[in-house]
């Protein structure tokens, strides 16, 4: 089933914080931020056992368990096992991700794609969100980023494990949809390759941003575009930097990022635009991209994110932009600028 058949809108919700990215997040702001996130009408959500080690599906679980199951649409990831096993959460190997979940579960995390993996992790999921289906499960980080010399290993392991239990499900209607949930481009483009099995869409984060675009807009798009595949754009932020925050790819950004946020800001002012409306309206520009899911774990931050996609944008702040050369020049803007 094609992704714009599944999602309710344009604006969904990235749970990812929910699993104490970058600090401990109390239990009680947890919950209040996706019952916001639901008070201004998210019916999407997108979690993954990596996120805090099931941390991020047991308070979605716990947050969602009061609505009605038909009202919303959920995914989540396969890729990750969660053991009862711990361990100590800063000595993990997040390979370029770092000690993003250090504050998380100490429970041992399994990095295994095969079938066995596939339905274990699916099951387990469907425990920690107190649900009895998944709309859309996306095959997470099969790529250079995590796994270094030894990615194109993992893509294998996947696509015959997690890829056939996947497609099995989607023709057994059990699932409606899958796809790739990674960070790099390439793992997709290898997937949309392949004869079978073929994905019904896929998640990027990071790389369709105001920031970093150029890439995917080379190749990966244009096969997305040719095949009918959708995205749902993850990271529209750039890891909080579009957002008022410091990071960029999950670590502290660096001089030159910063330099060209400081650039993007002066063009929003100028225009009396907000950058988190550029930043979720550019990334919803490409017709391949079909939800955005910006993350957050304070309630106020998702009553500024539905008021971002909603903020009108003058057209002229669009023109500026494409001059300014700070976006490519494949890169589709909104009202044709």
């Amino acid at each position: 089933m094609k992704l714009d058949q599944i999602l309710p809108a344009d604006i969904g919700f990235g749970c990812a914080p929910l699993g104490n990215m970058f600090r401990s997040v109390p239990e009680e702001e947890a919950v209040a931020t996706v019952d916001a996130a639901w008070e201004q009408g998210t019916r999407y959500y997108d979690t993954a056992p990596f996120y805090g080690s099931g941390l991020s599906e047991i308070r979605l679980g716990k947050a969602l368990s009061g609505r009605r199951r038909d009202d919303y649409v959920l995914s989540t990831k396969v890729g990750r096992v969660i053991l009862d096993e711990e361990e100590d959460p800063t000595e993990r190997d997040l390979g370029e991700k770092g000690n993003l979940f250090a504050y998380g579960r100490p429970n041992k995390m399994l990095h295994v794609w095969t079938a066995d993996a596939t339905k274990r992790s699916i099951e387990d999921s469907l425990n920690r969100l107190r649900t009895d289906r998944l709309d859309i499960v996306w095959v997470h980080d099969i790529a250079q980023d995590f796994h270094g010399d030894v990615w194109l290993q993992k893509i294998e392991e996947a696509r015959t494990g997690a890829f056939r239990v996947l497609t099995k499900l989607r023709d057994e209607g059990v699932i409606k949809a899958w796809g790739l949930g990674v960070n790099r481009t390439e793992p997709i483009e290898i997937t949309l390759a392949l004869e079978e099995p073929q994905p019904d869409g896929f998640l990027l984060a990071g790389r369709y941003s105001l920031l970093d675009h150029a890439h995917a807009l080379q190749r990966l798009l244009p096969m997305a575009e040719e095949q009918d595949v959708g995205m749902v754009v993850g990271g529209p932020y750039s890891s909080g930097i579009l957002a008022g925050g410091t990071h960029f790819e999950y670590v502290a950004a660096p001089p030159g990022i910063v330099v060209k946020v400081d650039r993007l800001k002066e063009l929003t002012d100028r225009h009396g635009v907000s950058i988190k409306a550029a930043a979720l309206q550019f990334s919803l520009a490409h017709p391949v991209a079909k939800a955005v899911i910006p993350g957050a774990t304070q309630p106020a931050h998702t009553i500024e994110d539905h008021a971002a996609l909603n903020e009108k944008v003058p057209v002229e702040f669009w023109a500026d932009l494409r001059a300014s050369g700070l976006v490519s020049d494949l890169a589709p803007l909104p009202d044709g600028a």
